[in-house]
């Protein structure tokens, strides 16, 4: 008897211990960019930390990846904005009405919050305004509660944008262009533990500085081939507004991750000259960084642990 008691605890503790370790997640909902691939849908983080649910932009395709993850969408706790391009926010109504839905998928109890850069709370209530149709009849119809379809919008800055359980999400000011202003990446931090998004930017130093020594650190990376460049103006636009490989290494580099994983891809291309690979980033990465590096999926995912970050999806 006492040897199978023993052994039940040994297993209750090794379980305990296990959910612990497990605590801390971060999945990639979404690792594209604008182009309507099926490959990668547009950028979009899940970070569940401890008792909190939490989203880091909603680009398309994002509730897909929420029920892909066994994740309700009206079962998180706050959605956090990197800046307000399309291809980050186009997923809201979605998320926001769908998620509004009796069903065992929504079934939000409560308004959604939602916390971005300036211009954040007016296009949230403008949201509402063009769904008012569909708000009021669905009320009327269906008796959903008007009260779990409201919106809470805030306008931040840079610091710290939310605690609570023991989490802690900072904002921090990136570059992603002269007149793209303001644009934020995003730390959370929880029990010692912290993962980076870096969201759009440029080669950034308050990113590196904001990101030395994070657990897990996931960056957006551009890339055209040289004769593509060369000749078009539009794809040097684009790359002027993001971090290239070389660049992007030189950030891992300097800010020493446990582990760096790549996400929001913006690979350019056109009819006679294709799209970089996977691989070709990969190799123009390593020019400038030798350290732990993955090349982000839809729907990997990370657990941050106590002694580093383990791949645990996908």
């Amino acid at each position: 008897m006492k040897n199978l008691l023993a052994i039940l605890m040994t297993a209750v503790f090794s379980i305990a211990a296990q959910a612990q370790q497990n605590d801390f997640k971060v999945t990639l909902l979404g690792t594209g960019s604008p182009p309507p691939v099926l490959k990668r849908f547009g950028p979009a983080v899940l970070v569940q930390a401890g008792r909190e649910t939490l989203l880091i932009d909603c680009g398309r395709g994002c509730t897909q990846r929420l029920f892909q993850s066994n994740v309700k969408l009206g079962g998180f706790d706050a959605l956090f904005i990197t800046h307000l391009h399309s291809d980050h926010i186009v997923g809201i109504p979605d998320l926001w009405l769908t998620g509004w839905l009796d069903s065992p998928f929504g079934s939000r109890t409560q308004p959604m919050r939602v916390v971005g850069p300036a211009g954040t709370k007016a296009m949230m209530e403008n949201m509402q305004k063009t769904f008012q149709w569909d708000i009021d009849t669905r009320v009327a119809d269906q008796n959903l509660s008007r009260a779990a379809v409201g919106i809470n919008a805030t306008d931040m800055g840079a610091g710290v944008v939310y605690e609570r359980n023991g989490v802690t999400v900072s904002a921090i000011e990136v570059d992603h262009g002269d007149l793209i202003k303001p644009a934020f990446g995003f730390r959370v931090d929880y029990d010692g533990r912290s993962v980076v998004v870096s969201g759009d930017t440029r080669f950034s130093e308050n990113l590196i500085k904001h990101a030395t020594g994070v657990d897990l650190l996931v960056h957006q990376v551009a890339m055209a081939k040289d004769e593509l460049l060369a000749r078009s103006e539009r794809v040097r636009i684009i790359l002027a507004h993001h971090t290239r490989p070389q660049e992007a290494g030189s950030v891992f580099a300097r800010a020493k991750p446990k582990l760096a994983v790549y996400y929001h891809f913006v690979l350019q291309g056109d009819q006679s000259v294709p799209a970089p690979t996977e691989k070709d980033v990969e190799d123009a990465t390593r020019t400038t960084y030798g350290g732990p590096l993955i090349l982000g999926e839809d729907l990997m995912a990370f657990a941050i642990e106590k002694d580093g970050v383990r791949q645990i999806g996908k």
